[in-house]
């Protein structure tokens, strides 16, 4: 007899077997439509506490706003924010990262597989098959061990090309750019004033945080072409 795990009367996840039944647990009526579902390799990981105002939601906006602004001026593919399933048999990964970029380049190349709704409906997709070009987290306290280190290795399993990580919780705000080699992510190449280098988007990214005039935290990132001597800077 199936059994089914009740975290309240609208958040129910039923015991599944293998990736394949999560996936399409996932792609049912049946899931819930809050919270972030995560499967690592036989592992369910539920996340449904609400995120953090300045921490987290302000941070990953600016980084939208940047990134969205280069993936439409460079005409690269396609920027999701929350809820955009990812999912790669090959590492037993089935996510939801806080930022996804995936380019024409890897659907059309067939390394990513949009998968599309269950209704058949066009222009209708709920998954991508596949590693995408670049997946983000920001950390957050209830999820801090997974966003550190469950997910980083599951993402390397999953060849995804480039992982970032920022973490503005603590007295210094962190932001990293990894790169997928052989041996695991590595640090991507630093600049003197601290920039990173983002291979898929040949830019440097610096970010910063301020306090604003209410005394709240608001961010400044920074990305420069690497063929240019400035860049611009998204303030949020």
């Amino acid at each position: 007899m199936a059994a089914t795990v009740i975290l309240d009367e609208d958040f129910q996840v039923p015991f599944v077997g293998s990736l394949v039944e999560f996936r399409q647990w996932a792609a049912s009526d049946s899931y819930p439509e809050s919270g972030r579902i995560d499967y690592l390799a036989g592992r369910i990981e539920v996340d449904v506490s609400p995120e953090d105002l300045y921490t987290h939601g302000k941070l990953k906006t600016t980084l939208i706003a940047v990134l969205q602004r280069i993936v439409e001026k460079g005409d690269l593919g396609d920027l999701f924010s929350d809820r955009a399933r990812v999912s790669c048999p090959e590492a037993d990964l089935s996510a939801e990262p806080d930022l996804v970029f995936v380019s024409y380049g890897a659907v059309e190349g067939g390394r990513v597989r949009l998968v599309p709704k269950s209704t058949g409906e066009a222009d209708r997709y709920v998954e991508m098959e596949g590693p995408p070009d670049l997946a983000v987290e920001i950390v957050s306290d209830r999820s801090a061990q997974k966003d550190t280190e469950r997910l980083p290795q599951a993402y390397w399993r999953a060849r995804i090309p480039e992982f970032w990580l920022a973490d503005a919780r603590g007295p210094a705000l962190v932001f990293q750019i990894h790169r997928w080699t052989q041996g695991g992510y590595e640090p991507a190449p630093a600049g003197a004033d601290g920039s990173q280098y983002s291979a898929i988007f040949r830019a440097w990214f610096g970010v910063t945080r301020r306090r604003n005039r209410a005394g709240r935290w608001t961010y400044d990132c920074r990305a420069t072409d690497e063929s240019a001597t400035s860049g611009d800077t998204i303030h949020n």
